[in-house]
């Protein structure tokens, strides 16, 4: 082989990318991620042992339909003489309540996909994608953006910060008045360390006014993506991850602490952008994260990565060990146990990558 086709199937490396991301992408980037692309209510198998899925999977579908038709503000083609139609009756919103892994992204995604609109007339987006998307437009941007939707679907509605959860709120209450249908899954309080799931009556009070345009609805379940599945393979060598990387077109290459100093360079908005077009991500030297806000990075990382199916080939510490007891039992756990549960799954898709 020549040294010019040698370089040209070497890995890519993530530290060397610092993608700018404008803000019409973020905008037309508002849909289900990559691995939701083709899931639907018909395709989410609930446990036979956990009838609240069955459960979920019908009030969801009715909810669905019932966003059919105008837009309930009677915005966009009313004519400025018509009567304004009647707000619909009912909370306009939906908030699952679940804990991680029992499938509430797919519900959220399957919802988005049923309601009847045109993909323009709909969002999804993730809590960090959504207050992105405000600082890149401008918050009377933003409401002018999303205003004329039938539906906006928010994944992992972050509560840790007051003063985020107040911009969002205050986002969502001039979205409602507009006639947006609304539907959330949430994270953890600081502090609350109780279920695996949030609970709905601390959410509802965190949002506060927003509350009577909720409809809560408990998914309970054991996380899927462990279900029934064999352990996560251990970690490989140095010498078998880097062999990998440089034997499957498109992975990157990268030692892991270099990773971590590089991810608090890029603002976790650009995350997505930062593994744009990668078959695989290969990481050599996995250490026990250093402290909590690096911690957090790598697990908007983590979702970025689950969510466009990117397997995972690592060697080091295996993933169960990322995070310390202090960070486990903390007010972030339910963050770090998702980080963990998917970064397992994508080391599971990576198997095949390393010859036997």
């Amino acid at each position: 082989m020549t040294e010019a086709a040698s370089t040209e199937a070497a890995p890519v490396s993530l530290c060397a990318r610092e993608p700018h991301v404008p803000a019409d992408r973020l905008v037309a980037e508002m849909v289900p991620p990559p691995r939701f692309d083709s899931v639907r209510f018909d395709t989410y198998i609930p446990d036979p042992n956990q009838p609240s899925q069955t459960d979920a999977v019908k009030v969801l579908s009715s909810f669905a339909e019932g966003l059919g038709g105008a837009h309930a503000s009677g915005s966009g083609k009313r004519r400025w003489f018509a009567k304004k139609p009647a707000a619909p009756s009912g909370p306009r919103g939906v908030y699952l309540d679940g804990g991680y892994g029992v499938g509430k992204t797919h519900l959220l995604a399957s919802l988005w996909h049923a309601t009847p609109a045109e993909p323009g007339l709909k969002a999804f987006g993730t809590f960090v994608e959504l207050t992105n998307l405000v600082g890149a437009l401008g918050f009377q941007q933003t409401v002018r953006t999303l205003s004329g939707h039938r539906l906006l679907c928010i994944d992992e509605f972050e509560l840790d910060d007051p003063g985020d959860t107040v911009l969002v709120s205050s986002l969502l209450s001039r979205l409602v008045e507009s006639g947006v249908a609304l539907a959330a899954t949430s994270n953890t309080l600081p502090g609350k360390l109780g279920e695996g799931r949030f609970a709905a009556a601390d959410f509802l009070r965190e949002i506060q006014g927003l509350s009577a345009h909720f409809r809560p609805l408990r998914i309970d379940g054991e996380d899927y993506r462990h279900r029934g599945l064999p352990e996560a393979p251990a970690p490989y060598s140095d010498e078998q991850v880097t062999k990998a990387a440089y034997a499957t077109p498109g992975a990157s290459l990268d030692d892991f602490p270099h990773l971590l100093d590089h991810l608090a360079k890029v603002h976790p908005s650009r995350y997505g952008a930062l593994t744009d077009d990668l078959s695989a991500v290969c990481l050599t030297d996995v250490q026990a994260i250093p402290d909590q806000s690096t911690a957090l990075r790598l697990v908007v990382l983590a979702d970025r990565l689950y969510d466009r199916e990117v397997p995972v080939l690592a060697s080091g510490l295996p993933f169960d060990r990322l995070f310390s007891e202090e960070m486990l039992n903390g007010g972030y756990r339910k963050k770090y146990f998702r980080a963990i549960s998917r970064l397992t799954a994508l080391a599971r898709d990576a198997k095949g990558l390393v010859e036997q």
